[in-house]
C-alpha cells in the first residue's frame, strides 16, 4: 500500500449522502426533534452542523456558540454566522465566562496558570450547556470530532468529544477538509488552523507535533496495520516520529472506550453485553 495524499481521497458525493442517511435516520428512530451542536466556527462544527441541517433541515438543528472572554475569536463567531445563513439552520450565542469565573472560584485549588487543567474545565461546561438544550428541547446532541483528533486521543474526555452521534468520526481531519469544500463550506474556514480555543494562541498543529498532512498517512497507516518503519520510510520522515504518534494512539485508548469494570456477571455492560442501537 503507498502512503500518499491519494490514498484518503474518497468520492465526497456518496461520504456526503452516507452521512446526511446516518443522521436522518438516527435523528428519525430516537423520536428526537432534532440536533444540537456546540458551533465554534472551526472545520469539524461548521461541517457537520452543516451537514445536519442539509439532512433534516435546518429548522431542525440548533448551534450553540458559547464564547468566554480568554478565547473569544471575532473570526470564528463571524464564520460561524456566515455557516447558519448558508445553510438555514439556527443559532443562539452564550457567553459562560460567567460561568466558569464561579466554577474556579468554587475550587479550593484553583490554579490559573494550569492550563490544561482549566482548559478541560471549560471544555466540560461547553457540554453543560449543550445537553441542557438537547434535554429541554428534546434534541440530539451532535458531536464534530474527526479521527485524527479520536486517535490521537486529542479531546477532553467527557468534554468536546461527548455526543449522542459524531458523524465525521470516521474522517481525518484532512478528509473533513475536502468533504467541506465539497458541499459549499468557504475556503477562509477550511484554510483556517485548527484549535480547541481552551488557552489563547493554542493550536492543534503544534500540540500534536506535525501538520495534518503528514499525521494523517501515519494514522492511515497504522490503521492498516502497517509496522511504523514501513510508514516512515514512505513519507520519508524520523522513524521516532511515526513511533511518537503510534504511542500517543495506543495511550489514549482508554478515552475511546466505555467505563472499564470487573469482570463479575455472565454479560458485562459494555463488552460482551452490547445490545443494537435498535433491537425493535
Amino acid at each position: 500500500m503507498e502512503l500518499t495524499s491519494s490514498a484518503l481521497e474518497l468520492d465526497w458525493q456518496e461520504v456526503q449522502a452516507r452521512i446526511e442517511r446516518f443522521i436522518k435516520d438516527y435523528v428519525k428512530k430516537s423520536g428526537a426533534k432534532g440536533i444540537v451542536l456546540g458551533l465554534s466556527g472551526g472545520i469539524d462544527s461548521c461541517t457537520v452542523a452543516a451537514l445536519s441541517a442539509l439532512a433534516i433541515g435546518g429548522k431542525k438543528v440548533l448551534g450553540l456558540q458559547l464564547p468566554e472572554k480568554e478565547t473569544r475569536n471575532a473570526t470564528d463567531i463571524k464564520h460561524s454566522i456566515f455557516v447558519a445563513k448558508k445553510f438555514g439552520f439556527k443559532t443562539e450565542t452564550i457567553d459562560i465566562t460567567p460561568a466558569l469565573q464561579a466554577f474556579y472560584k468554587s475550587f479550593s485549588t484553583f490554579d490559573p496558570s494550569d492550563k490544561v487543567c482549566k482548559g478541560n474545565v471549560k471544555a466540560r461546561m461547553r457540554m453543560i450547556y449543550i445537553y441542557y438544550y438537547a434535554n429541554k428541547l428534546n434534541m440530539l446532541v451532535c458531536g464534530s470530532s474527526d479521527k485524527s483528533e479520536t486517535m490521537m486521543g486529542y479531546f477532553t474526555k467527557w468534554g468536546d468529544v461527548a455526543a449522542d452521534i459524531s458523524p465525521l468520526m470516521d474522517l481525518y481531519k484532512t478528509q473533513v477538509r475536502k468533504l467541506a469544500r465539497h458541499i459549499g463550506i468557504s475556503k477562509g474556514i477550511v484554510a483556517k488552523p485548527s484549535t480547541p480555543a481552551l488557552w489563547p494562541g493554542q493550536l492543534a498543529e503544534k500540540e500534536l507535533g506535525m501538520e495534518y498532512e503528514q499525521l494523517d498517512l501515519i494514522l492511515y497507516g497504522l490503521e492498516h496495520f502497517m509496522k511504523t518503519e514501513e510508514i516512515a520510510k514512505q513519507l520519508h520522515l524520523n522513524k521516532a516520529l511515526a513511533d511518537k504518534a503510534k504511542r500517543r494512539w495506543l495511550a489514549a485508548e482508554h478515552k475511546r472506550r466505555m467505563l472499564l469494570t470487573a469482570k463479575i456477571e455472565y454479560r458485562t455492560v459494555g463488552t460482551d453485553f452490547r445490545l443494537p442501537r435498535d433491537p425493535f
